[in-house]
């Protein structure tokens, strides 16, 4: 059987207007399986949101390639939804109608659509404020509109790319725990990016570690830790420190 995603010798080149090249990504191998949590973990600015685009078809591999149940993703589709760290709402639009946009989009009649919609607000804890502006929502409840408009498009696969990287901390370990929440409820396959080793361990059933640029995979931990996980564990302070000095030697 496929695995739902497989990154196979992914190799990106950025050239600018001078010439110069730059590789950012290189030979880039990993497999991601049906309802996984996997998360790519690096230092900053090493190709890990590049990588996500591709995976996502938002941007094209120099070389090799990415496979999504054995199929060449070509370019972005429905089956794979995207979570930024800045979260694009219409400001114009109110949360219900911002949920519901991508649906109203393709023509979904309007009372299932609401109903879709009102499924997941409730779902991210937004129960209340389906009649708020993004201007009088906080940022953490911005994300959690950004989650719910997601997973009503009802992706294969769930592409989240430092999502909590913006946040305060207290908001970020609620967020955190809210994704955990969320992804038991609605099985799916999960690729969530972070610079956050701490993050990369709490959320995590597998980590892809990258190194620096060009970026390859330095090394794929599976982690065993019971849920829920806590930050003062004593395995997981020593994953932590061996995920660090890991990575410590290869700067």
């Amino acid at each position: 059987m496929s695995s739902m995603i497989e990154v196979k010798n992914v190799r990106k080149l950025f050239i600018n207007e001078e010439g110069e090249k730059n590789e950012v990504l290189k030979n880039v191998n990993f497999h991601v399986d049906k309802n996984e949590f996997v998360v790519i973990f690096g230092p900053g600015q090493c190709g890990k949101t590049t990588l996500l685009n591709i995976i996502a078809g938002l941007e094209e591999a120099t070389d090799g390639e990415v496979l999504k149940m054995g199929e060449t993703v070509s370019g972005p589709g429905p089956d794979r939804a995207v979570v930024f760290q800045d979260i694009l709402l219409f400001p114009w639009l109110t949360v219900m109608q911002n949920v519901e946009y991508s649906m109203k989009v393709r023509g979904m009649d309007s009372r299932m659509r609401r109903e879709e919609a009102r499924k997941y607000i409730d779902l991210v804890g937004l129960n209340g404020f389906e009649k708020a502006y993004p201007v009088q929502i906080s940022g953490g409840m911005k994300q959690r509109v950004g989650i719910a408009r997601a997973y009503c498009t009802k992706p294969d696969v769930m592409l989240m790319d430092e999502p909590f990287g913006a946040l305060d901390a207290q908001t970020r370990y609620l967020m955190q725990d809210e994704v955990i929440r969320i992804s038991s409820t609605e099985k799916r396959t999960v690729v969530f990016v972070t610079n956050n080793v701490e993050e990369a361990i709490y959320l995590a059933d597998r980590i892809i570690i990258m190194t620096d640029c060009p970026s390859m995979v330095l090394k794929d931990i599976k982690i065993d830790l019971p849920r829920p996980r806590s930050y003062v564990d004593p395995e997981f302070l020593s994953l932590r420190k061996e995920i660090s000095a890991m990575l410590n030697r290869k700067r």
